[in-house]
């Protein structure tokens, strides 16, 4: 029986390195920090109260293709990526029914990672708020 549970354990310890040598307790890698975009400019920088829909030219830097704008902190569909420094946006009537100060930001979306396990990857990055003033 001593020489059954020799072989038990070798076993045992057999499986665990080769599970260990095989990378099947590895764990992902963390995503890494994406393109962190910055806002430069907003034109228009304002708009009157009750005006109808107009189109937003967000500049800046580190745009990323897939990069969203952001209008008090809810996600404008229909985001057009002009270039690295250059996003357009339609602003819908509704949007500047009223006056207030609009916080303004751009996200680069996460990107999933391609590594071994899921790993790696970006996260999501977003621009500081710039002001759009509605008069």
């Amino acid at each position: 029986m001593k020489s059954f549970t020799k072989i038990k354990t070798a076993a045992l310890a057999l499986g665990i390195a080769f599970t260990l040598a095989c990378g099947y307790s590895s764990k992902p890698a963390p995503a890494t920090a994406g393109n962190l975009p910055a806002i430069t400019q907003l034109s228009p920088n304002s708009a009157t109260a009750g005006a109808a829909a107009f189109t937003l030219t967000v500049n800046g830097s580190s745009f990323n293709t897939n990069a969203v704008v952001n209008w008090n902190g809810t996600v404008m569909s229909g985001t057009t990526y002009v270039s690295g420094k250059q996003l357009m946006v339609n602003v819908p009537a509704a949007s500047i029914s009223s006056a207030g100060s609009i916080q303004v930001t751009v996200t680069n979306p996460a990107v999933a990672g391609t590594g071994p396990y899921g790993g790696g990857g970006t996260m999501a990055e977003t621009s500081q708020p710039v002001t759009f003033t509605i008069n």
